[in-house]
């Protein structure tokens, strides 16, 4: 094997060991407390900034707002965030947490942005700036993808 084929083996395994690591996060989550980790950070995100709008949500979350909007649909039929209407302006929605939904994220694995979200926090701005270059370089070499997944939560792809 050449030193080409050994780095690229040594690449695919090292992203097996981070798509392993986040399913088994994931899966911790909702054994937990019973939601999806994108869910608990969307909770994580609204406990921190009460009355958020699901346009900052999106965006607290890097999501497209349908996709947001969707996850909300879910957390709030189960009783864990509530919508209410800006009485200033009626088309305005604010998110809040309810005493379920504290619970909810009492009972929570940490980090409640997820272990990918929170490794890639730690890491400093140059090693950020290089792996988002060779990961560019890498999303290029695949071919046809569906860029759409970017604004996914990874616990639904």
């Amino acid at each position: 094997m050449n030193s080409n084929a050994r780095a690229a083996t040594e690449a695919l395994r090292q992203f097996r060991v981070i798509f392993g690591a986040v399913r088994q996060h994931f899966q911790a989550v909702e054994k937990a407390c019973g939601v999806s980790g994108a869910q608990i950070w969307a909770m994580a995100a609204l406990r921190q900034t009460p009355g958020m709008k699901v346009s900052e949500l999106a965006q607290a979350l890097s999501i497209h707002a349908s996709t947001a909007s969707n996850l909300l649909d879910k957390i709030e039929k189960a009783g864990l965030i509530r919508r209410e209407r800006n009485s200033a302006d009626q088309r305005v929605v604010q998110l809040y947490l309810t005493a379920a939904g504290e619970k909810a994220l009492e009972k929570a694995p940490e980090p409640l942005t997820g272990i990918l979200t929170h490794a890639l926090g730690q890491l400093a701005d140059d090693a950020l700036e290089r792996l988002n270059q060779d990961l560019a370089t890498l999303i290029a070499h695949m071919g046809e993808i569906n860029t759409r997944d970017a604004q996914k939560p990874l616990s639904e792809l």
